[in-house]
């Protein structure tokens, strides 16, 4: 069965990678193997898409002591807890039979690997059955140590349909993000690294970023083909602060590249999400100069 729906095909067939694509699209599985069940338990932090209630995209951060996400059968996850109380999908993830994307990102060993599917409440917190599995290159991961554990949970959320200027700031200087996306066929999440100022602010309420190349999949911008939702998760490794967007984007191509739009609806700034504190970043080789 292919793994690819008809975005993703279609971005591929722009692009000229199809038969790449093909190739890498052999190591996406339902299953979890052995390897990756170890990779998971090691893992203090997930990253969750899905939609809200009203269908809007969000990126949401959840951590724990390695083993709160855990392998709980080949085709099976467990996570122990819940996003915290007063993010934008506390209430979906609740209610059970939620399509969701995950990513379990080590800045540590600068491994990563996606896992998509079903979630619904469980006794630990959340189960989540797979049906997309694999793992991706290391391609513009920042190397990070964990070196603290501080408090998380003692921000309020503060929400906004527009960016502020400290927002603004804070993601000009950021070299990673997450991001959601979503069809009917499921939800993805992956993520985005680069040199700081990689990611652009155009208003108050209008991002954009380059595509560098990567793993010919594209179901970023395949899902985005299709679906125009997305939502964007920016972490303060160094504070454990969180910045949630949400809202919509699109692809622009030229004769020298890829580029994604994506405009602000709405932000959610929680200081002390996470109680992980991380190192300054080692950048990766592959980040392209921003001159």
């Amino acid at each position: 069965m292919d793994p690819y729906h008809h975005g993703s095909l279609a971005v591929q067939d722009r692009v000229g990678v199809r038969e790449q694509a093909a190739h890498v699209g052999r190591s996406i599985g339902r299953g979890i193997k052995p390897v990756a069940a170890a990779f998971l338990g090691l893992q203090p932090m997930l990253v969750l898409g899905a939609a809200d209630g009203d269908g809007r995209m969000w990126a949401s951060l959840l951590t724990g002591e390695p083993g709160f996400v855990r392998a709980a059968g080949p085709h099976s996850v467990s996570v122990a807890g819940q996003v915290r109380a007063g993010d934008p999908l506390r209430s979906v993830l609740g209610a059970g039979g939620t399509p969701v994307g995950t990513i379990a990102l080590d800045p540590r060993t600068r491994r990563r690997m996606r896992m998509g599917g079903t979630a619904r409440p469980s006794a630990r917190g959340l189960a989540i059955e797979t049906e997309r599995v694999f793992a991706n290159c290391p391609k513009y991961l920042q190397k990070r140590e964990l070196y603290a554990s501080g408090p998380a949970g003692g921000g309020t959320a503060e929400h906004g349909s527009r960016l502020t200027a400290g927002q603004q700031e804070f993601i000009r200087s950021a070299d990673t993000f997450f991001i959601a996306t979503g069809t009917p066929e499921g939800v993805d999440a992956s993520h985005r690294g680069g040199s700081p100022g990689f990611v652009q602010v155009t208003s108050p309420t209008g991002l954009g970023w380059p595509d560098y190349p990567g793993n010919a999949m594209f179901l970023t911008l395949g899902n985005l083909e299709t679906d125009p939702r997305a939502g964007l998760l920016f972490l303060d490794w160094s504070t454990g602060a969180t910045l949630q967007l949400t809202g919509t984007a699109h692809t622009e191509y030229s004769g020298t590249g890829r580029s994604v739009r994506f405009t602000v609806d709405q932000a959610v700034e929680t200081r002390a999400a996470s109680e992980l504190r991380w190192s300054e970043p080692e950048y990766s080789p592959a980040n392209p100069s921003l001159g």
